[in-house]
């Protein structure tokens, strides 16, 4: 009887220990897990905290004060400035027949005491020659333009005058409207700004509210271009496209830009949504498009686009700064993206465009050994995502190689965002739908006068004029 009672009381405190084994593996489980879980997360923060300008698309403006030094070339040993040697570049004087007056200065002393007469005043040789450029006094004209009335003596009727076509309706001529737009679109100035500026250098007095009306007329006015060039740029054969951050009244919105050698379109969109993208080249674009890898681009046919190597020279950086396989991966694609820079930009003095396919087929095969490697590691998993989606891209990455007007990076789309972006910290983005309609069109013609070396002052002027008139606004392709 006592060894059946101890017996069970052994197997009562083997199921005890079991459970609390059980219970402790599980245990151990949960924590192995939620320790797995966390070392992820660290690490994710950690990648967070370490970026830069240099291995993400984080602007230079936002690096923090203790990130790593942009790399510069070494010091040459040279002075700043002109070298002992340089010849020298002056200003040139305009041709004589730009010059609104000519002034004739005449020496009246002589060095040995001889004072010169007007009838001494034979020149011996050519004239020094010394220009001064000057703005006159500048000041609004105001005209007034009175519309007399009439009565007919055969009916008794009254007859008032009109307004002959080329009278503005408004209050402001084209050529000073113009200038209130390009302050505020091409040089960022403010409305309370574009007040105090335009009264003291033209002497117009004007409201902010005034200001904003002139913004919104222009914008009207460019409608017609606007369109016009939306349509070029769905038909051009490349095109570079980039996207960025956009405000509504404080609520987020995203501004798509697509650009060309000559031309630059903006329009403001509720996101960065692939069906944005789209909206913005139209379903049957049919050129190339230059871009990021950001996921809004995948509804484009990968041997149609061309992924830029600057953000993946960023991206290799950043695994570069990791550890052990993670580090030699980004090391060995870094070197293969400035062997490729290397060879492009002996292309852009040769020419050759086979010479340029020779060179870049090893690098092709070195890359593709790479990510292939990549792809199947397990040490870590952010290499191994990178070189699956390089993969699948693999066709974008080689683009610039044999089609003309295609570059191997999007740094023009970058470069037409840089002062949109800028105008939006300034101005705190739109304040109504109207407002972004005219921020689109104001934009545009900015940046494509500027890529066509146009006067975007003149260019406002002739459209305001025109649109005056009655007559078809000019156009910008």
């Amino acid at each position: 009887m006592e060894r059946a009672e101890a017996e069970a009381i052994f197997d009562q405190g083997r199921e005890v220990v079991v459970d609390v084994l059980v219970a402790l593996a599980e245990r151990v489980a949960a924590q192995d897990a939620q320790i797995a879980k966390l070392t992820a997360r660290i690490e994710e923060l950690e990648r967070r905290l370490n970026r830069n300008s240099r291995n993400s698309s984080v602007p230079p403006s936002q690096d923090p004060p203790d990130a790593p030094e942009r790399k510069r070339s070494g010091p040459s040993g040279r002075g700043q400035g002109a070298q002992p040697g340089h010849p020298g570049r002056g200003r040139k004087l305009a041709p004589i027949e730009a010059v609104d007056e000519l002034i004739d200065h005449w020496p009246e002393l002589c060095g040995c005491g001889h004072r010169f007469g007007k009838t001494e005043r034979e020149p011996a040789g050519e004239p020094a020659r010394h220009q001064v450029s000057e703005l006159p006094e500048i000041s609004v004209k105001i005209s007034e333009h009175r519309l007399h009335r009439l009565r007919c003596p055969d009916c008794g009727q009254g007859a008032c005058a009109e307004l002959p076509p080329e009278v503005p309706r408004g209050a402001f001529g084209p050529r000073l409207e113009a200038a209130v737009a390009t302050l505020g679109v091409r040089n960022r100035v403010s409305r309370r700004d574009t007040v105090e500026l335009v009264d003291e250098l033209f002497g117009a007095r004007l409201s902010a509210g005034t200001v904003d009306a002139i913004l919104g007329r222009v914008g009207d006015a460019l409608d017609p271009a606007y369109e016009e060039l939306l349509a070029q740029l769905r038909t051009a054969e490349a095109v570079n496209i980039d996207e960025t951050g956009w405000r509504l009244r404080g609520k987020r919105r995203t501004l798509w830009g697509a650009t060309t050698p000559t031309a630059a379109i903006f329009r403001i969109a509720p996101d960065r949504h692939e069906r944005e993208a789209i909206a913005l080249l139209g379903e049957d674009f049919e050129g190339v498009i230059g871009s990021d890898r950001w996921w809004a681009y995948r509804g484009f046919d990968p041997a149609c686009r061309q992924v830029c190597w600057s953000h993946l020279i960023r991206d290799f950086t950043a695994h570069a700064e990791g550890l052990a396989a993670q580090r030699e991966f980004g090391e060995r694609g870094l070197a293969i993206a400035r062997r490729l820079f290397g060879a492009w930009e002996r292309f852009g003095e040769h020419g050759d465009r086979r010479r340029l396919r020779r060179q870049v087929a090893p690098l092709r095969r070195e890359l593709k050994a790479l990510l292939d490697r990549g792809s199947k590691g397990k040490r870590h998993r952010l290499a191994r995502g990178f070189a699956k989606n390089l993969l699948k891209l693999w066709p974008s990455l080689w683009t610039f190689v044999d089609k003309d007007g295609v570059e191997p990076t999007n740094n023009a789309a970058e470069r037409a965002l840089r002062g949109p972006v800028i105008h939006r910290k300034l101005s705190l983005g739109s304040q109504s739908e109207r407002g972004e309609r005219t921020i689109e069109r104001l934009l545009s013609a900015s940046v494509t006068c500027r890529l066509q070396r146009r006067s975007l002052f003149a260019y406002l002027t002739d459209v305001l004029g025109t649109k005056a008139r009655g007559d078809p606004v000019p156009l910008l392709v």
